[in-house]
C-alpha cells in the first residue's frame, strides 16, 4: 500500500516569496521548499495494482493545456478547539477546479474511493502546535492577509507519495503530468 495524491508543485519565485512569511509565530511547524504544493485530489492509501490503473487513468486528466493561478490571502484550518494548520490562500479558477475534478474521476475510474467534499485550492504553510497562542496566530493572520503573488504558469501536475514520519511527511514525485 503507498498514500497517494496528486498536486502542483511550487516554483522556487513562490516558495522564495512564502518563506519570507513563514516567521514569527511560535509553535509553528513551517513546512519547507520541498514540503510545499497545492494538493489537486488526496487518495490516501491504494494498493499497487489500483495505483497503476490510476496513474494511467490520470493521463486524461491532463487534457486542457497550461493556464496561470495567483496566491491570494492567507488563512486556518481548524475547529472551535483549535487552529490546526495556516495557509495561502489561491485565487478562483476555474481551470484550477477543473483539473481537480479530472483527478478525482480518474481515482474513480481506477476504482479507488475519493472522499466528497467541495476543492479548497490552498497551499499549506504551517501545522501548529496544539499550544500555539490564538491571539498571535491571529496577529500573524493579519500581518500577512495582502498576500498576493503574480500569475503563476501551471504547465504540469504530478502523482506523489507520501510517507508520515516524526519529522513530517516526506513527498515523492512517483510521475509528472504534462498539460
Amino acid at each position: 500500500m503507498v498514500r497517494l495524491f496528486t498536486a502542483l508543485s511550487v516554483t522556487d519565485d513562490v516558495a522564495g516569496t512564502l518563506a519570507h512569511r513563514q516567521t514569527g509565530l511560535p509553535g509553528a511547524n513551517w513546512r519547507t521548499h520541498d514540503q510545499l504544493h497545492i494538493t489537486l485530489t488526496f487518495y490516501g492509501e491504494v494498493d499497487g495494482h489500483r495505483a497503476d490503473d490510476l496513474a494511467v487513468e490520470l493521463e486524461k486528466a491532463a487534457a486542457g493545456g497550461p493556464f496561470e493561478i495567483a496566491l491570494a490571502g492567507v488563512g486556518a484550518f481548524g475547529d472551535e478547539h483549535r487552529i490546526r494548520t495556516l495557509w495561502a490562500g489561491i485565487e478562483p479558477n476555474e481551470r484550477l477546479s477543473v483539473l481537480a475534478g479530472r483527478c478525482r474521476k480518474a481515482a474513480e475510474r481506477a476504482g479507488i474511493p475519493v472522499e466528497r467534499r467541495d476543492y479548497r485550492p490552498h497551499l499549506t504553510l504551517a501545522y501548529l502546535k496544539p499550544q500555539t497562542n490564538p491571539d498571535r496566530i491571529g496577529a500573524w493572520i493579519a500581518g500577512h492577509n495582502l498576500l498576493h503573488s503574480p500569475p503563476v504558469r501551471i504547465d504540469r501536475f504530478g502523482l506523489y507519495s507520501s510517507v508520515l514520519t516524526q519529522d513530517g511527511s516526506h513527498y515523492e514525485l512517483e510521475r509528472e503530468y504534462l498539460l
